[in-house]
């Protein structure tokens, strides 16, 4: 290997002001070559230091999982082996909280296809996004079983029902990753000036655009307009796994108007995979981002990562919302892109 480094554009921009699960005024990082990204997440970011909540974080849930695969000779033969694992629940847990210090097996749910039983594992992993922590306790409990169960033998260590990296419903509806969902109310006369258009109309883009055309498109779980652009970014520019996008951008853009034309305006994150230790994360300009963000600091393990979870969450709601804006005015979205992209190539 070269070690040739690929140069990102990168940026800081804020600050954001959140609140709820948690506390901050923070400038993010985004590492894009779309340099029109940079003054839209800034236009959502000055808006919630101007909201007294700013942009609030709940934190719903969060799991990291691989499913494993064995093979039975049969569907009856699954089942019963499917009820004896699962009613062994504390036996498997502790073979798990064994492999590591930081990793807790929470839930495991099943799966029977013909003779085919899939086991997917549910495990709190730390500050850690978990990926490699999820496997080594997988190949653990995969030997425990199959000792518990000679009539079963191994299919694969990941059965494709974690679902790791792929568009699917199971983790919107399980659950992988941090579950996060963000929200923020703005008054009318912040959504006519810093917005240059009314809750009404945003609201009725929202429909129209993000939950009625995306069904149309077939969408799995997801409604919105371009999460995966915010959270590409700022995965690049604090060390996370970009593949994890797949399933990170399947969320769900909400919107109402309320009392005389303020907006709520809410994003919902249910497979949000990051993490603040492991893999990449010793990485000179990976370690200064995280410091900068306040991710490197003496907290109990996971508190550093929901901090970050919660920071890519509000940061996909400013992008977010900036966009929708700008698209309820005709030739704006265009216009912006081409004023900003010259100027960004002026400025070279």
């Amino acid at each position: 290997m070269s070690g040739d480094i690929t140069p990102i554009p990168t940026r800081w921009v804020g600050p954001l002001r959140l609140t709820g699960d948690v506390e901050a005024e923070q400038d993010v990082p985004l590492a894009t070559y779309e340099s029109p990204l940079w003054p839209s997440v800034g236009r959502g970011a000055r808006i919630s230091r101007l909201v007294a909540d700013g942009i609030r974080v709940s934190v719903i849930d969060e799991r990291m999982t691989r499913s494993s695969l064995f093979v039975a000779a049969d569907a009856a033969t699954a089942l019963r082996a499917s009820r004896d694992i699962t009613g062994r629940f504390a036996e498997l847990a502790a073979t798990v909280s064994a492999q590591s210090r930081h990793a807790r097996l929470i839930d495991v749910d099943t799966e029977i296809v013909g003779n085919l039983l899939y086991l997917r594992f549910a495990l709190t992993t730390g500050d850690a996004s978990g990926h490699n922590m999820v496997t080594l306790a997988a190949e653990a409990l995969m030997a425990q079983i199959l000792g518990w169960h000679p009539e079963l033998s191994y299919g694969s260590i990941s059965g494709n029902y974690c679902s790791d990296k792929k568009a699917t419903a199971v983790n919107g509806i399980l659950g992988r990753g941090r579950s996060v969902v963000v929200d923020i109310l703005i008054p009318a006369d912040l959504v006519r000036d810093q917005l240059r258009t009314t809750a009404a109309r945003l609201v009725e883009l929202n429909v129209r655009k993000n939950l009625v055309g995306s069904t149309i498109a077939g969408a799995l779980r997801s409604a919105n307009a371009h999460y995966a652009n915010m959270l590409l970014a700022i995965f690049l520019a604090t060390g996370q796994d970009a593949a994890n996008i797949v399933e990170g951008s399947q969320g769900i853009t909400y919107a109402e108007e309320r009392g005389d034309g303020d907006l709520y305006f809410s994003c919902s994150l249910p497979t949000l995979i990051v993490g603040t230790v492991g893999n990449g994360k010793d990485l000179p300009f990976v370690d200064d981002a995280l410091t900068r963000l306040g991710c490197r600091e003496d907290r109990e393990p996971g508190e550093n990562a929901r901090r970050l979870a919660g920071l890519v969450a509000a940061t996909v709601l400013c992008g977010e919302l900036s966009l929708l804006a700008a698209q309820t005015n005709q030739g704006e979205l265009m216009q912006s892109h081409l004023l900003l992209e010259r100027r960004s190539e002026t400025s070279r």
